[in-house]
C-alpha cells in the first residue's frame, strides 16, 4: 500500500513498553529505542514513509515521511499500531515489549506495610503474533529475537509462530550488541534457513543491512509461502 504521495508504507515498533503497577511505578526493561530508531530512519533513506509506534525513550527522528506515535504499554503499542498495519507494505517488531504486565494496576500509590509483598502478573498481547495472523502474502514481517541460549533454535520458532519472513538474531553473549549499545552484531534469517551473519557494527550500519534484506526480499516476484 502507499501513500497520496505514492510512497510505501513501513510500519515500525521501537523501544520498551512500561507496564504500570500503580501511578508512579511500573515495569519495563532497558530498551532504548536505538535500533528501532535506527531503521526507520534506513528506510526514509530508501523513499519509504515510516510509520513509528515508539515507546518510552530518549532519543528524537525528525523527516517529511515521517509519524511517530509515542506510546507507554504494550497494549497501547497494540491499539496504535492496528490502524496503520493494513496499509503497511513492511512491518517492522523492533520494540522491546513486556511478555508480562500487573494484573491489577493499583488507583493510589501503594504504601510500604510489609516487608514482602507479591505482585500477580499476566501476560500481554504478542503484538507480532497477532498481527502475523492476519497478514497477507503481499506484506512483509520482520521480527527480532534477543536470546541468551539456544539463539538460533528459539529465533527460528519465533519466526515461524509469528508467521515473520524474516528474523533478526543477537545474543546478550556478544559485548556491545544489547541494550543501550550504539552498536549491534547481528544473523539475519529467513523462512528458507538461510542464515546472514555480520560482524559487530553501528546500529545506523546494522539498520542498513536490515532494510537491504527487506528490500531484497519484498522485491522478489513470489515470497516464501507463509504458515
Amino acid at each position: 500500500m502507499k501513500t497520496p504521495n505514492n510512497k510505501p508504507i513501513v510500519l515500525i515498533t521501537a523501544g520498551p513498553t512500561r507496564e504500570a503497577i500503580d501511578p508512579v511505578r511500573f515495569i519495563s526493561n532497558h530498551s532504548s529505542g536505538k535500533m528501532g530508531y535506527a531503521i526507520a530512519g534506513a528506510f526514509l533513506e530508501k523513499g519509504f514513509d515510516v510509520v513509528l509506534v515508539s515507546g518510552p525513550v530518549n532519543i528524537s527522528l525528525s523527516h517529511p515521511g515521517l509519524t511517530v506515535i509515542p506510546v507507554n504499554s504494550a497494549d497501547e503499542m497494540y491499539a496504535a499500531c492496528q490502524p496503520y498495519f493494513s496499509i503497511a507494505c513492511v512491518a517492522v517488531f523492533a520494540a522491546a515489549v513486556a511478555d508480562y504486565k500487573p494484573a491489577q494496576v493499583y488507583s493510589q500509590k501503594m504504601k510500604k506495610s510489609a516487608y514482602e509483598f507479591s505482585l500477580q502478573m499476566v501476560k500481554n498481547v504478542d503484538i507480532a503474533c497477532e498481527f502475523g495472523k492476519i497478514k497477507r502474502n503481499d506484506q512483509l514481517s520482520i521480527g527480532f529475537a534477543l536470546e541468551t541460549n539456544d539463539e538460533e533454535q528459539n529465533a527460528l520458532k519465533k519466526l515461524y509462530t509469528k508467521n515473520l519472513d524474516l528474523i533478526v538474531l543477537n545474543s546478550v553473549q556478544d559485548k556491545g550488541a544489547t541494550f543501550g549499545y550504539d552498536t549491534n552484531k547481528i544473523t539475519i534469517i529467513n523462512r528458507d534457513f538461510q542464515f546472514q551473519s555480520f560482524p559487530l557494527k553501528n546500529k545506523a550500519e546494522v539498520a542498513k543491512d536490515i532494510v537491504a534484506a527487506a528490500i531484497k526480499l519484498y522485491q522478489q516476484p513470489e515470497k516464501p509461502a507463509q504458515a
